[in-house]
């Protein structure tokens, strides 16, 4: 019974909604009459297909059916029948007494919820188809577009070949064109390059003339250049000598001042306590007469004493005393200095030079020929003067650092003479005074009882040609006076000379001159015995404490710890450094001692080593290119 009444209600209100749409639909109301309660109410689709389970969905009446004859008195022009709606609003009021009107409504929400969800089917459905579509159109325009750039490569690739074919025969119109005028520029030319060819021989011929003008003035040059600047050097030399002797005699002035206010306290201190005696002394006349004569004789005994000392010191100093112009000597500067000292070094030169690198050669490395030559002159030498025969003289020339001062000095003490070593720059700023200078040189020489080997560095500063038009009238008499001591063949002497320019002395020079010795740059095994050598001296035996008293006091050096540092790297920077002289590998060497000291843990290892032979490498490369700038400036 309550699902009948349920129905009914239901269809009541359903059938009052479609009343109102249709009416307001046509601009007109026309409602279904409602049922009398005499008659049957009707039912809509859904809710005659819950109540009996069969028959379509009611279809809604169209215009023309529900607009009928307006046979009812009471309904208006247009057809509205106010029954219906009157019979509408009572079937809403019973729905709404009834005690089913909430179900009635839940089943109306639920009834447009599924067509909401319907419509939501039919609206997704109508976009897929729509989105379909617009693929379907995309598709076609990119066909389309597709098409059209394949029709204008096509296109382009046909007017790519007609211009191609334009500019074929464009160019081979113009080549035939270029080849006519080529010939006639080809004759042109062949009389244009005999005319030129006779310019560049009248050309060559003058650059030819001019160029040896030019070497001829170059050499000029460069001989002036080299005498002002042995000039320069001399002067320099001079001035060091010069400032030296300042700041000795600065000091001397000091300390004779700390002296004299010594004394003038110590004196003044004396004088108050014998000032009660010189009162009394002064009182009495005899006393005063005595005293005053006492003191002069004793003034004028002092100042007699201390100027026959003077006088006695320095004839003993120029018949005795070692010359000004020896820079370095095996000697003392008196016969009987040195004598502990020089017998000290001859023990510890005998203990220790023997196994300082290996050959027996002290700290000179040489190629093996060239140590053998030096061997062999110092047991000549070393014969000689057992057997009282002349000696011989020597000349030693190559680059600079190669040895030479080093190997005189070996050659020396292996053949027992004495040493004595001057530079030949050190003549020209003695002016007048040069040629008494190398007489007492050479008496001073012939002093020795053991013999002296002289070794003259640098010799050809004032031993050059004496045409020289730079060469000054006191180094040409300089120059007189050697080639005058030198003249015979002496059993006290053993001149050696060293020269970077062997082609620039004199030729009474060279007459003298018995043995020549050349002094390369070292070899590769020689480069890599000097590493080892300096290696050891500078980085093994750096923070060594020397022997004596006064090492007790000093603070201990740190001592340098080698990592990694094998033969093998040592031959790898030995072949780097090639056209290093020995000088500049010491000097490497001093370097890398730098370097290590310059680090956080003072070590030395492969990477560092490495590090600061290249950088030497790349210096003395540097070097060769700026000094082959500068000569060829010149």
């Amino acid at each position: 019974m309550a699902r009948a009444t349920l129905a009914l209600l239901s269809s009541a209100v359903a059938s009052a909604a479609v009343a109102v749409d249709w009416a307001y639909a046509d601009n007109t109301f026309h409602f279904p009459a409602f049922s009398s309660p005499s008659t049957p109410p009707l039912q809509d689709s859904s809710a005659g297909a819950a109540a009996t389970g069969a028959g379509p969905p009611q279809q809604p009446p169209s215009p023309e059916e529900t607009r009928v004859r307006n046979d009812n008195p009471r309904t208006t022009a247009s057809g509205f029948d106010p029954e219906a709606l009157e019979r509408g609003a009572k079937a809403l009021r019973e729905i709404n007494n009834s005690s089913h009107a909430k179900k009635v409504f839940e089943l109306l929400r639920k009834q447009e919820e599924t067509r909401q969800t319907e419509l939501a089917a039919e609206k997704a459905k109508f976009q897929a188809l729509q989105s379909q579509h617009e693929t379907d159109r995309q598709r076609v325009i990119y066909e389309e577009q597709k098409k059209l750039v394949q029709q204008q490569a096509q296109t382009k690739a046909q007017m790519a070949r007609y211009e191609d074919e334009l500019a074929r025969k464009r160019m081979q119109a113009e080549h035939e064109s270029q080849r006519a005028r080529n010939q006639e520029l080809v004759k042109m030319q062949e009389e244009s390059s005999i005319r030129q060819e006779q310019i560049r021989r009248a050309t060559e011929e003058q650059i030819q003339a001019q160029k040896r003008q030019t070497e001829k003035e170059r050499a000029d040059i460069e001989r002036e250049t080299i005498r002002v600047r042995a000039l320069a050097e001399a002067e320099g030399r001079a001035h060091e000598a010069k400032l030296a002797e300042e700041v000795n005699r600065r000091m001397l002035v000091e300390k004779a001042n700390a002296e004299r206010e010594k004394w003038v306290s110590a004196i003044n201190t004396t004088f108050e306590h014998i000032g009660g005696g010189l009162r009394a002394i002064l009182t009495d006349q005899d006393k005063l007469v005595v005293a005053v004569g006492g003191v002069t004789a004793l003034a004028a005994g002092i100042y007699t004493t201390r100027e026959g000392a003077r006088v006695v010191w320095g004839y003993v100093d120029r018949i005795l005393g070692q010359p000004s112009l020896i820079r370095e000597s095996s000697r003392g500067k008196y016969p009987w200095s040195g004598l502990f000292s020089r017998a000290m070094s001859s023990l510890r030169s005998k203990g220790n030079n023997a196994t300082t690198n290996g050959n027996g050669f002290g700290d000179v490395v040489l190629h093996p020929s060239l140590q053998k030559r030096v061997e062999q002159l110092a047991k000549a030498t070393s014969n000689t003067k057992e057997h009282q025969a002349p000696f011989r003289n020597m000349l030693f020339y190559g680059p600079p650092g190669t040895g030479k001062t080093m190997a005189a000095r070996e050659l020396a003490r292996k053949s027992g003479l004495d040493y004595a070593l001057m530079t030949g720059g050190d003549v020209a700023p003695l002016g007048s005074q040069a040629v008494t200078k190398i007489h007492q040189l050479f008496d001073w020489a012939k002093k020795s009882n053991r013999g002296l080997l002289l070794f003259i560095d640098e010799a050809d500063a004032f031993l050059c040609e004496r045409n020289k038009t730079y060469m000054s009238e006191a180094q040409r008499s300089a120059l007189n006076a050697l080639l005058f001591r030198t003249g015979d063949q002496s059993k006290d002497i053993v001149l050696a000379l060293a020269t970077n320019r062997p082609g620039d002395l004199d030729s009474a020079v060279a007459d003298r001159i018995d043995e020549v010795l050349e002094f390369p740059l070292p070899g590769e095994d020689e480069r890599f015995k000097l590493l080892k050598l300096y290696l050891d001296k500078y980085i093994v035996k750096a923070g060594e404490r020397k022997g004596g008293m006064l090492s007790l006091f000093k603070p201990q050096p740190q001592k340098i710890e080698i990592k990694g540092i094998t033969d093998d790297i040592l031959r790898e920077a030995a072949a780097k450094t090639d056209g290093f002289s020995g000088r500049e590998i010491a000097k490497l060497m001093a370097s890398v001692q730098a370097a290590v000291y310059g680090s956080k843990d003072c070590e030395l290892n492969s990477s560092l080593f490495r590090e600061v032979v290249d950088y030497k490498v790349a210096e003395h490369r540097q070097r060769r290119m700026l000094a082959g700038g500068a000569s060829g400036e010149a």
